[in-house]
């Protein structure tokens, strides 16, 4: 034991998942956000008072301050501090690890933290011309590295990957096909639905669908060749949607006489090569392993995200059955 404080999660939210132009096509990314902010104060029998300070994640629009009008739009007081950051694909985990440093370190009791994404209203970004001649140029993401030949698009490396490990096509619609098939049933179960905040009407994500072998070959090839190459029906979709996550020092949550919540063992930041960004994750699992010095056989789940069907085959094949992967 060190001594600090224990971060437990007392609450958590989100919205229902939805396609960019979708159900939410209207919506920017604190309007996704203030309501899952209320429904997570209100779970937790919080008011706005109780928040030291609120996180979000946001890699779209890139600049301003999303977390702030979220706070702003949730009702919480105007003295609330609100921080957005932009680590991309991470921000939302890391806004939460942040979070919980706070509370760890003894900076905050009660940290309000997720992400909020808008790809329908996100900013169309240009680069501003060197001189008065040229023409602005539009881009959609940022440089993820200061070397073009280490650079590549999402799809380019995960195109890459595939090419590499020798990942078919047909292997990768595949375990999309079973992907879609595993939330389907999650779905139709009885446990799905309770953290989901009805935003607009849609109150289930809302691009789970019946995946077919054959409707999953015949998409379109995003990048690569026709034999590895990565279709949209192996990409995650590009989407619209909130998660919130109420993370307090046990002191506190005892304070308020609310039930024992999630204990946050430990979390890491990793980075790797920037030209396969997909194979980080790995880095990223080995080092929380190794610091909680808790073997992967004692946890029960691992859950992973699947930007592209052939990420998550390569980390499970890499991680092995001692990690719990490939089942």
């Amino acid at each position: 034991m060190t001594g600090k404080p224990s971060a437990i999660i007392v609450a958590a939210r989100r919205t229902a998942v939805a396609p960019r132009g979708g159900a939410f096509r209207h919506l920017q990314a604190d309007e996704l956000a203030a309501p899952v902010i209320e429904a997570v104060l209100a779970d937790a029998g919080l008011s706005g008072a109780d928040v030291d300070q609120v996180i979000l994640g946001n890699a779209l629009y890139g600049g301003g301050n999303p977390a702030r009008l979220a706070t702003l739009r949730a009702g919480l007081p105007e003295t609330v501090p609100a921080m957005t950051i932009d680590t991309q694909c991470c921000s939302g985990l890391d806004a939460i690890l942040q979070a919980v440093r706070l509370v760890e370190a003894g900076a905050a009791d009660c940290v309000l933290a997720g992400g909020a994404e808008s790809f329908s209203r996100s900013a169309i970004r240009m680069h501003r011309p060197i001189h008065p001649d040229e023409t602005p140029v539009a881009y959609d993401r940022p440089s993820f590295s200061p070397w073009p030949d280490r650079d590549p698009d999402l799809s380019e490396a995960a195109a890459d990957l595939a090419r590499q490990r020798g990942l078919s096509r047909d292997a990768q619609a595949a375990f999309a096909v079973e992907s879609h098939r595993k939330a389907l049933a999650f779905l139709e179960s009885g446990e799905y639905g309770p953290e989901i905040v009805p935003v607009s009407g849609l109150s289930r994500d809302a691009f789970t669908r019946r995946l077919e072998l054959k409707t999953a070959l015949r998409a379109p090839v995003i990048t690569g060749d026709v034999d590895t190459g990565v279709s949209t029906a192996m990409t995650a979709v590009a989407a619209d949607a909130a998660a919130v996550v109420a993370v307090m020092s046990e002191k506190k949550a005892r304070g308020l006489g609310l039930a024992a919540g999630l204990r946050v063992l430990d979390g890491v930041m990793a980075a790797g090569d920037p030209a396969q960004p997909a194979l980080v994750t790995q880095l990223a699992i080995r080092r929380l392993v190794e610091q909680l010095e808790r073997y992967p056989e004692a946890f029960d789940a691992i859950e992973l995200m699947e930007a592209y069907a052939v990420q998550a085959m390569a980390t499970i094949t890499d991680l092995g059955p001692r990690y719990g992967a490939g089942e």
